[in-house]
């Protein structure tokens, strides 16, 4: 001991020496040219940008909505179904166009005549606007179809979103959920150290055996494992929501929401009255269905007459002017109505039509297909968060009971009442019963969300 001190007092000697020559201490807060004030500062305003971003599960959600790539393809599908309903719509109307044309044509001998009948002077020029508009009842039936094609597309657009929503919920409350089988993993782990402390503590005073120390030992170890798997679960499931609600690579958050807060389970009647009200895969199915109708409607139509009519004004002269040589005015008028009446394709209007027959079958029984699974999807769903949320009191009930055994079965081991192997049965317990908590809170959480792409109501705290 005193060898020690002899060898400690030239260390302080030195220490003190280098403090000197160095300048000695300067109070705090002062700031010297070249030294580590700005340094400091920068390293602070560092510790202030990475401060975690606190997350509830709205902003997760909102997040979501905006980075998700197959949910911004859903979107951009429902505003191309849109551009083409709007399309359809002007096929509609009449078109004006302004057209410009310079004929030249081999003359023949005198006279400027022309070789070909059809034109009417060696050089011709047109300059005529052309309103335009077709009757048929394809052009109308082309709408009605857009028109559904576009609702239906609205409808798949609300699905993919009640689906990212039901992925969000999962990954958000997987995340809160890894976070306590976390604590619950260093609490199990300290236990096993405590425990193997014990023992080794017990066999020193000869009253366990070594077996008990290497029982400890290895219940010690398997905690620490445990430990670890706890983290890297813990790393995957903030990973996989960090893909899923940031444009960027970005981990910097914390979940604000409480796991075990308490959401109540609205009423089967409540959930029946709100999907039977909006659901999206019926209507989705019930506008494919009448999206099919129109077709055959614009199949059948090949049968039907067709009416175009045309008005020009403009000019069609020997030159290109207003007036004329002779000083008459070039400009004028026509106008055109044209009846086009079918009267043999061999039979592709017919073929067609039975093709549009068979798709509009399909889209009904697509439609009575998808009523029949929400009513049976409503019950189960229902069912499932229904037991979900029995079992978690439970669940709960057992955590505490886990944990209270544990505690005194410990207690009678260390008065000699208990086995090592009791022991290790109550740390193996608590820990299940930990684990299996937080894994029925998550799914409650789960099976409210998937209810939620029935009703399209989301439960939140």
């Amino acid at each position: 001991m005193k060898l020690q001190r002899i060898i400690a007092w030239p260390c302080v000697l030195i220490a003190a020496g280098a403090l000197f020559c160095s300048g000695g201490a300067r109070p705090q807060g002062t700031e010297v040219p070249g030294g580590n004030g700005s340094s400091q500062a920068a390293s602070q305003g560092t510790a202030n940008a990475a401060q975690p971003r606190r997350l509830t599960l709205q902003d997760a959600l909102a997040l979501a909505r905006k980075n998700s790539t197959p949910f911004q393809a859903a979107q951009t599908e429902a505003a191309i179904s849109r551009q083409d309903r709007y399309q359809a719509a002007t096929a509609l109307l009449p078109s004006v166009n302004y057209n410009n044309q310079a004929l030249y044509t081999q003359g023949n001998g005198p006279g400027n005549a022309v070789r070909f009948i059809a034109n009417n002077a060696v050089h011709e020029y047109l300059s005529q606007a052309d309103i335009h508009e077709a009757i048929d009842l394809v052009s109308i039936s082309n709408f009605r179809r857009t028109s559904a094609a576009a609702a239906a597309a609205r409808a798949r657009a609300e699905i993919a979103s009640r689906g990212l929503v039901v992925t969000v919920v999962q990954s958000y409350y997987a995340v809160a959920a890894a976070q306590l089988k976390l604590q619950s993993a260093q609490k199990a782990a300290d236990e096993g150290d405590r425990f193997f402390k014990l023992t080794q503590d017990l066999e020193h005073g000869g009253e366990v055996a070594h077996s008990d120390v290497i029982k400890a030992e290895l219940q010690m170890q398997e905690r620490r494992r445990q430990l670890q798997e706890a983290q890297l679960a813990l790393l995957n499931a903030r990973l996989d929501l960090a893909v899923l609600i940031f444009p960027d690579f970005n981990d910097n958050y914390e979940i604000a929401e409480d796991l075990h807060s308490l959401v109540p389970l609205p009423t089967l009647g409540e959930f029946q009255q709100q999907a039977a009200h909006d659901n999206p895969d019926v209507r989705a199915a019930l506008e494919a269905a009448r999206a099919a109708g129109s077709d055959v409607t614009s199949a059948r139509a090949g049968y039907l007459p067709s009416l175009s009519l045309d008005y020009w004004y403009g000019i069609d002269a020997a030159r290109f002017a207003v007036n004329g040589p002779n000083g008459a005015s070039n400009l004028g008028s026509s106008a055109s109505a044209t009846l086009n009446i079918p009267i043999w394709n061999w039979g592709a209007t017919q073929s067609r039509i039975k093709q549009a027959e068979l798709r509009h079958s399909q889209a009904q029984r697509e439609l009575s297909l998808a009523q029949r699974k929400l009513l049976a999807e409503i019950k189960s769903l229902y069912a499932e968060a229904e037991t979900a949320l029995n079992e978690l009191g439970g669940l709960n009930r057992s955590t505490e009971l886990a944990s209270d055994s544990l505690r005194l079965i410990t207690l009678r081991y260390t008065n000699g009442e208990s086995t090592v192997l009791e022991v290790v049965d109550a740390q193996s317990t608590a820990a299940q019963a930990s684990s299996a908590y937080q894994d029925g809170a998550v799914r409650y959480r789960v099976a409210l969300a998937n209810l939620q792409t029935l009703t399209g109501v989301l439960t939140t705290p």
